[in-house]
């Protein structure tokens, strides 16, 4: 299984969900634990939902702090146990392996006045320690010195009244992969503070039940704390079919039109025939242009990833800066690409902050696809080959006719509508102007024909 826990600081802007799904959809997470969402519990779920975690439990924020979401996906059993603004207490009953756990989500206090009560609130959900136990979220305090750089020195007094805590609990810290701190404040050398106030910590119980754990401090590019995903298993992926179609996102490359020219150039034939060829070639650009995405994404993140665990001089945080600007520059592409495949306007003009837009993307794909049919005899199939039987039955009566004699009694009853003139027109030839005029009035982003070439190529070539 694989969970996601995050302190968002805040889910109100566009930009800051679209970042979020983007990662989610990456990731392909179980379970996602979000803090500090500072929205209401209506909104945070359709948010949520959107980012496909249609099960889950969402608590207010108050005023414009705090606000807590979990979601998870079907294949998982979530009860709840007890919730407040600070944790969201739950039971997991895992379907991919059979296991059961506790999982607490928490946000400590930001405030040292309210520490204490918060401390408390762990000791007093502290009531089933035969359970395997995992506590993760932004405790929002140290354990030890070394885990803060810059800044004022911790008290002393805080670190260890966390210490006791965690003792109290019977729970221990898990580790971590990944750079050192999960929260960063200040973009100059002269103001830089890295501290681990995330964290994850569980009992004997939990660790026993799960030894090859790994816990990892992610990347990013927005929000002051990192992600920390949790993965308890290795995953299963599933090998997806992918056919030719020419992707908007391609325009926001310098070699598309190059690349375009080069092989309209080079193709022979008759015009569907060399658009044929074009087609062809750029399916093998487009693979190659997606590793190259793939690695750059990769590399970002990776780069990413190293200057944060460099000592935060200025020359270092300024890189980071374009770094990350650079990271979500590819991430807009990757929007544009979730905009075609939703094959509607939502996002035109800068308006991306639809309800289900990516629903409606991830489903394009299901609604292509033929799970099962029912045969002559109402029995349900669902193997390959005998749909593909059922099929061509079917549409080969359809279109079957024995014939008749002659179609007059038919056509008796039919009153003509279609005058000479009228017909004259349909009849005519089109004109290279009216093709063209049709080509600029349609949408550019609807389902292409049978080339894969859909109107946007026409618009702009």
């Amino acid at each position: 299984m694989k969970l996601i826990c995050w302190n968002v600081r805040g889910l109100g802007m566009p930009r800051t969900v679209r970042r979020l799904q983007h990662m989610l959809r990456d990731i392909n997470s179980s379970v996602v634990f979000l803090i500090e969402t500072k929205l209401r519990s209506a909104q945070i779920a359709q948010i949520r939902r959107r980012c496909g975690f249609i099960n889950g439990i969402d608590v207010d924020a108050v005023g414009r702090s705090g606000g807590l979401s979990i979601g998870w996906r079907n294949n998982c059993d979530v009860s709840l146990r007890s919730y407040s603004q600070r944790h969201i207490d739950v039971l997991i009953n895992d379907d991919a392996d059979g296991k059961q756990w506790r999982c607490t989500r928490f946000y400590g206090a930001h405030e040292e006045q309210h520490r204490a009560a918060a401390w408390n609130l762990l000791r007093q959900i502290n009531d089933t320690p035969e359970t395997p136990w995992l506590i993760i979220g932004d405790f929002n305090e140290i354990a030890f010195l070394n885990e803060k750089q810059g800044g004022l020195t911790r008290s002393d007094r805080q670190m260890r009244e966390f210490r006791r805590v965690l003792s109290d609990c019977e729970v221990e810290d898990i580790g971590y992969k990944g750079r050192w701190y999960t929260w960063e404040k200040g973009r100059f050398e002269s103001n830089n503070i890295r501290e681990r106030l995330d964290r994850g910590v569980a009992n004997s119980p939990w660790l026993n039940l799960f030894p090859r754990y790994v816990l990892n401090h992610l990347s990013h590019s927005f929000s002051d704390h990192c992600p920390l995903l949790l993965n308890t298993q290795d995953g299963e992926h599933s090998n997806k079919t992918w056919h030719f179609r020419f992707k908007a996102t391609w325009l926001l490359e310098d070699s598309c039109e190059p690349e375009v020219q080069k092989l309209w150039a080079t193709s022979v034939g008759s015009t569907p025939e060399k658009l044929r060829q074009v087609g062809v070639g750029l399916e093998n650009w487009f693979w190659k242009l997606k590793m190259a995405r793939k690695v750059t994404v990769k590399g970002l993140k990776e780069q990413l990833t190293q200057l944060c665990e460099q000592n935060p001089i200025d020359d270092i945080l300024a890189e980071i800066t374009d770094v990350k600007l650079n990271l979500n520059f590819e991430m807009e592409k990757e929007e544009l690409y979730w905009e075609q495949r939703s094959r509607v306007n939502w996002l035109r003009n800068g308006d991306k902050n639809t309800t289900f837009f990516h629903r409606f993307a991830s489903q394009q794909q299901k609604k292509n696809k033929v799970e099962s049919l029912i045969d002559e005899n109402g029995d349900s199939i669902d193997t390959n080959e005998s749909l593909l039987n059922l099929a061509t039955r079917y549409f080969t009566d359809l279109f079957h006719s024995d014939g008749v004699s002659s179609p007059a009694p038919i056509l008796e009853g039919v009153e003509p509508c279609i005058t000479n003139s009228m017909n004259e027109n349909l009849d005519r030839e089109f004109t290279k102007d009216e093709v063209l005029k049709a080509l600029k009035v349609m949408s550019p982003l609807k389902a292409s024909g049978e080339d894969g070439l859909g109107a946007v190529f026409y618009q702009r070539f």
